[in-house]
């Protein structure tokens, strides 16, 4: 007994703990579990970079530092916006630099405004929004919310010389701005400087999150030129707001890298940033390597820079300048000679983080999404349920199947665990009578319900091993709900719009109220008097986190509950003795 009453308080500790972290989360304070990102705020997400002179030799940066010279002495040219759209996306690209400075998702609503779409790539001061108030649906109602200003972009260009680069104007030849229809249309850009002329190919694709950036180096001048060309992906590193307690919606930016050696790893800006003020500090990642991406991942969305496999790259992460921080591969290009011309290609990736693209993307590319520790239970979770969604068609049907074939197949052990329950409580005399006899010797108590356990065919842990299951269940499901984009706007029926979201109308946190009641009364009372306290404060403690808590994972627990009932029916009339009820 002394076991099952220790279980149960590290789940009421549990419990407490979560509780008490993701209110902290949700007031800014900082997690006591996830990754800390920088709370330094940017000021001024839109100034330019430190000037610093460009050579051939001033390949230590693929950001600011590479060709800031040069845009000084540039001819001016005046930027111009080039807007692509498709299916799926509608990207804004600068020709200045050729910079993809803005991307919208087509097919995501904005969770602050649904009106609105979400926009990944985007660049702004501080400003204003409207987002929606109301409390659990009722009182609904906008209010106007401060935004802080923000820098992310997709950068390409030149390094080793007088290059083109990011900060070069290019001249957008001719052609198609919207597949009208059509399975794909390419950008092309063109910029030359000092005898050095870059292309760059944007290939927009039907139904693809993909676009295809090739790079074109022709060299006209009279010595032969070694270039290196640069992709990177740079991100202030500005807290994001959050998105409401165990929401499901709490919002985050990390810059990560792939390789086939050290495989998926999650930095952040706080340490880029602490590196940077070290001269001789060295990055926490690969930085050589001939495969893999760069990426920054925010939460149900990424971007990431994939260039071709089996080409030699350096990996580097770099503070660019006060608050803004960039993820980058240089790949080499060669001795390119007079006359001569170099291509490289590559893949830019900027959408959502669902399963079934990622992983056709590239290699590693599904580890984005985050599991956190129980990636090992929620990956073949998620793999289930994406197979039953394949034949209902909608998530939150899906989850009650899932929650069905889940109790059916714990059925015996939470048959075994009521069983020896019951035992229990018809042995507690016995118990009580062993603790009297050795009340003052600890050692042979234990020997002797030890050897009354044998005696009784009873397993102390057998009441606690249905709970003991649920839980790595209950809290896997939660990370599916957390990190799968799948589940993002996915509605159920009727009042329940987004399985991502808490229960606007608060029906699913009362029904499981109720039918933890009904599941508790209907158990055998636990033996001891404190934990059968426990067993009847712990459903209301639940049902008041469960109003925070997406309500697809409350969803699950309502219909557990609700299959308890029957299933706990079924054990006290058809499997438990009598003399054991």
């Amino acid at each position: 007994m002394d076991i099952k009453r220790t279980v149960l308080w590290v789940i009421f500790s549990m419990s407490l703990l979560l509780l008490w972290d993701n209110w902290m989360r949700h007031n800014g304070k900082q997690s006591m579990f996830f990754p800390a990102t920088t709370t330094q705020q940017a000021k001024n997400a839109s100034a330019s970079a430190t000037a610093t002179p460009a050579s051939a030799a001033a390949t230590a940066s693929a950001t600011a530092a590479a060709t800031d010279t040069n845009a000084i002495f540039a001819p001016v040219i005046r930027s111009e916006t080039i807007t692509i759209t498709t299916d799926l996306i509608k990207a804004d690209i600068d020709t200045i630099g050729g910079e993809i400075k803005r991307l919208e998702l087509l097919k995501y609503p904005d969770s602050n405004d649904p009106k609105k779409n979400v926009v990944l790539f985007d660049s702004h001061g501080d400003r204003m929004r409207t987002e929606e108030t109301g409390f659990f649906g009722f009182f609904k109602g906008t209010k106007q919310v401060a935004e802080p200003a923000r820098t992310y972009a997709a950068q390409t260009g030149l390094l080793g010389g007088n290059f083109p680069n990011h900060k070069s104007g290019f001249v957008a030849l001719p052609g198609p701005r919207s597949l009208d229809g059509a399975n794909e249309l390419n950008l092309v850009m063109e910029s030359e400087q000092a005898g050095v002329k870059l292309t760059k190919t944007l290939t927009f694709k039907k139904g693809s999150y993909v676009i295809d950036v090739k790079h074109t180096v022709a060299n006209s001048t009279a010595a032969a030129i070694t270039p290196s060309l640069y992709l990177q992906l740079i991100h202030d590193g500005t807290k994001p707001t959050s998105g409401g307690m165990f929401s499901g919606q709490t919002e985050f930016y990390a810059p990560a890298v792939y390789t086939e050696a050290k495989h998926f790893q999650k930095l952040s800006f706080e340490d880029i940033e602490k590196r940077h003020a070290k001269a001789d500090a060295k990055p926490d990642h690969e930085t050589i390597s001939e495969n893999g991406w760069v990426s920054m991942i925010q939460h149900f969305f990424v971007s990431a820079f994939i260039p071709e496999d089996k080409v030699k790259r350096e990996i580097r992460t770099e503070r660019v300048r006060d608050n803004i921080y960039s993820v980058s591969s240089v790949i080499a290009l060669g001795s390119v000679a007079p006359g001569a011309t170099a291509t490289s290609s590559a893949r830019l990736y900027s959408g959502p983080q669902e399963s079934a693209i990622l992983e056709k993307v590239a290699p590693g590319m599904e580890l984005v999404k985050d599991y956190w520790y129980f990636a090992m239970i929620a990956k073949p979770m998620f793999w289930i349920m994406e197979l039953i969604h394949k034949v209902l068609g909608n998530w939150g049907w899906t989850i009650v199947v899932f929650t069905i074939a889940i109790k059916l197949a714990l059925f015996p052990l939470s048959a075994a665990g009521y069983r020896s329950m019951a035992k229990m409580k018809v042995v507690t005399p016995k118990m009580t009578a062993l603790k009297e006899k050795y009340k003052n010797e600890p050692q042979k108590l234990n020997v002797a319900m030890m050897e009354l356990y044998k005696t009784e065919k009873i397993n102390p842990l057998g009441g606690c091993l249905p709970i003991l299951i649920q839980m790595p269940i209950f809290l896997s499901l939660y990370w599916v709900l957390q990190a799968s984009v799948e589940m993002r706007g996915a509605p159920w029926m009727g009042w329940i719009m987004d399985l991502s979201k808490p229960d606007p109308y608060l029906v699913l946190p009362i029904l499981y109220a109720i039918s933890m009641y009904i599941t508790t009364k209907l158990s055998p009372a636990p033996a001891d008097p404190v934990q059968a306290k426990m067993m009847l404060f712990m459903p209301l403690l639940f049902s008041v986190m469960f109003l925070f808590f997406p309500s697809g994972l409350v969803l699950y627990w309502v219909v557990n509950n609700v299959l308890s009932i029957g299933q706990q029916w079924v054990i006290n009339n058809k499997i438990v003795p009598p003399e054991h009820r």
